[in-house]
């Protein structure tokens, strides 16, 4: 029993040991590694190999003939042997690592106990490299051991050692009376110290799953926050914004940020030399712009160019758009003692988000600009298409009413003057585009004459909205062309604008011919070839829309053969964010 509790107070401080080499960012880059590469396994093995050394130094000799303890010495007599926790070390280096990182340290550890010399040299030496292949044996990458399983393990591995004691050592009575004094006080030590030390290791684990966990919270909290300002570019507004939000949230000394020449955003402290707008102070951060790497600055070293600054340790980080670096990100520290490895990977994590805003705000500018493009392209389509056939209707009134033809050039002079104005707009109100459909409208029943009667549902609160150039007219004007204009009277055409549900519905309505079923699946949606005018009126209005308002105010057509057609689609009220 004496011997157990020695044992353990040997163990506790091998345990102890195994504690303060655990904050060593050495070991936990070790036990992090789902797999280790030649380079890691080396100093894997001579880490456990020596900590298996030490394990055998923190043991004490005993001495078979006079059952006396002693400390251990560099070389032992004939008839001393080690109580010891050498396997301790091998064991967690085969669980951690694998048979070879197992078998390395039990071949350093080993070795070593056979240098010391005692009738059990070689026996123990050989059964703590065994011990090593045994634990390597139950080596689960990825996966952790239950403590209970490590201690059996560990238990496990010291009856070995007793065994092959019994079986190897020579006289076998000096090997019996040592197994029956230190077998169980070491195969219950050893097998708790092991399952401390695993213990130790996935608290460590623990422990940074749980940095990683919140520093991951923190990222998303900080991309939620700045997404809204960076998206919009970089400037001293988003800048300063940005710098509000980190400066809030990490808490350091000063947050700046800089475009390649200049300082964009400063807060807290020094604040007062390093000002909005101008020239960049520190000579590491004209480094970080130049070659785009990352910099840590120690305490003193900023080389800030104003007297007497007390800005002292820093993280200055490249801000990166289509692999140019544009500007930087500093984050101030009071001490380069409080810039942890956890703290550079959040910002560099933070450089990395912060650059990918960067991009999404260039690529959402490019595309508005593509969009604007393609609108402003689709706009230009329409008016000729219009104008032809305008052309067309006052060429024949040239040679049977030249007075009405004067009047109609007069009104058409008019409309095109409204379409230059409307090629620059992205939107008008509704009333200017009800007046560019009624001046449509009076060529129109210049050819109809009576037999054309066009009916309004307006309402009036509503002429204020806006809407994009040249929506209704192409809708009218394919009710005339393709739905009334064979018939010899009584053709109807009306325009309805009513608030429903707090949208402008619009609908345009013929008492035409209909249209057929399989046109009427594919209208709107592509360009159709067409008998009178150029074929891409509704697809254009339909693209115009959806564009500009999103997939609610796609076009809606019904109609029925011989019955009339309606068109109509619903767009948001002013205020309201499209």
């Amino acid at each position: 029993m004496d011997l157990l509790v020695i044992m353990l107070e040997r163990v506790g401080m091998i345990v102890t040991v195994a504690f303060i080499l655990t904050r060593f960012q050495f070991f936990k880059n070790l036990i992090y590694r789902d797999k280790l590469n030649r380079k890691q396994e080396i100093t894997a093995i001579l880490f456990f190999g020596f900590f298996g050394i030490v394990g055998t130094y923190f043991g004490i000799a005993l001495d078979t003939n006079t059952l006396h303890f002693n400390s251990v010495s560099q070389v032992l007599t004939s008839e001393e042997a080690i109580a010891n926790s050498r396997v301790i070390g091998v064991v967690v280096a085969g669980l951690l690592g694998g048979y070879r990182v197992g078998i390395g340290a039990g071949l350093i550890a080993g070795i070593h106990r056979m240098t010391l010399g005692g009738f059990t040299a070689i026996s123990c030496g050989v059964s703590t490299i065994i011990a090593g292949l045994i634990a390597g044996v139950f080596y689960r990458k990825g996966r952790a051991l239950k403590p209970l399983t490590v201690f059996a393990i560990g238990a496990l591995t010291e009856a070995m050692q007793m065994s092959m004691i019994l079986l190897v050592s020579k006289p076998f009575e000096q090997a019996l009376t040592l197994v029956k004094v230190i077998g169980i006080p070491m195969i219950l030590a050893n097998g708790v110290g092991a399952a401390l030390f695993i213990l130790i290791v996935q608290n460590v684990i623990s422990q940074q799953e749980k940095v990683v966990a919140l520093q991951a919270q923190k990222m998303l909290r900080i991309a939620n926050q700045t997404l809204s300002y960076l998206r919009t570019g970089m400037n001293t507004d988003t800048a300063q914004a940005v710098c509000n939000i980190l400066f809030r949230e990490l808490q350091p000394s000063a947050v700046g940020m800089t475009n390649q020449t200049d300082i964009l955003a400063h807060i807290g402290l020094e604040s007062d030399h390093h000002k909005v707008g101008s020239s960049i102070r520190t000579d590491e951060t004209k480094d970080v712009i130049h070659h785009g790497q990352v910099v840590v600055v120690k305490d003193g070293t900023i080389h800030c160019d104003y007297p007497g600054c007390k800005l002292g340790a820093a993280v200055i980080v490249p801000l990166v758009r289509r692999g140019e670096t544009i500007g930087t990100l500093k984050l101030y520290y009071p001490s380069e003692k409080v810039i942890t490895n956890d703290n550079i990977e959040l910002i560099v994590g933070l450089s990395s988000l912060l650059s990918n805003q960067l991009e999404m705000a260039e690529t959402d500018y490019a595309y508005q600009l593509a969009k604007e493009a393609e609108i402003k392209a689709l706009q230009a389509q329409i008016n000729p298409h219009f104008l032809f056939n305008s052309m067309n209707i006052i060429v024949s009134l040239i040679r049977t009413d030249p007075d009405q033809a004067r009047k109609l050039l007069t009104s058409l002079s008019y409309f095109l003057r409204q379409n230059v104005t409307g090629t620059t707009a992205s939107q008008i109100t509704l009333e200017q585009e009800l007046l560019h459909v009624k001046a449509y409208l009076e060529i129109i029943e210049a050819r109809f004459i009576d037999r054309l009667t066009i009916l309004y549902d307006v309402d009036d609160l509503l002429l204020c909205e806006k809407i994009p150039p040249f929506t209704l007219q192409p809708i009218v004007e394919n009710a005339i062309n393709h739905g009334i204009k064979d018939m010899e009277n009584n053709s109807v055409v009306q325009m309805t604008v009513r608030d429903i549900d707090g949208k402008i519905e619009i609908k345009v309505e013929d008492n035409g011919k209909g249209i057929l079923p399989e046109r009427l699946a594919v209208l709107g949606n592509m360009e159709l070839e067409s008998e009178s005018g150029t074929g891409v009126g509704l697809f254009n209005i339909n693209r115009r829309l959806l564009m500009t308002f999103g997939d609610s105010a796609a076009l809606t057509i019904s109609s029925k053969e011989n019955v009339g057609t309606a068109i109509s689609f619903r767009i948001p009220k002013l205020g309201v964010d499209v």
